[in-house]
């Protein structure tokens, strides 16, 4: 049985860098990193400060996040709020293994434990 494109899902187009786009762009740090399966936008997971990965989602309409951790390969819905399994994404498929975490490693203040949510 074929089955066609998932929506929300673009499996072609390759991730926006090694880190969250947010967080570089000013002072920010991150716990994980998430993937937006549509457009490739790196953004910081939930536990993060920033929580720019769910920002970007809700801002585009994007629904659907992959992880972007080494080893990880589930997709998370923010509208449905259900872990799919879906198509392999254009590579890299995670930052380096050699990356901090959480990171960038010069950013994370020693309370960060703390400041998760």
């Amino acid at each position: 049985m074929a089955t066609g494109p998932i929506p929300g899902i673009n499996p072609a187009v390759s991730p926006s860098g090694n880190g969250c786009v947010e967080c570089l762009a000013g002072d920010g740090w991150w716990f994980h990193l998430r993937r937006c399966a549509e457009c490739g936008h790196i953004g910081c997971c939930d536990s993060s400060p920033g929580q720019h990965a769910t920002q970007h989602a809700r801002t585009t309409g994007h629904s659907v996040i992959s992880s972007f951790e080494p080893g990880e390969d589930w997709f998370w819905n923010i509208e449905t709020g259900r872990f799919h399994r879906g198509p392999e994404l254009a590579p890299p498929t995670s930052h380096p293994v050699s990356q901090s975490v959480p990171g960038p490693a010069e950013r994370v203040p020693p309370d960060w434990r703390r400041r998760l949510h």
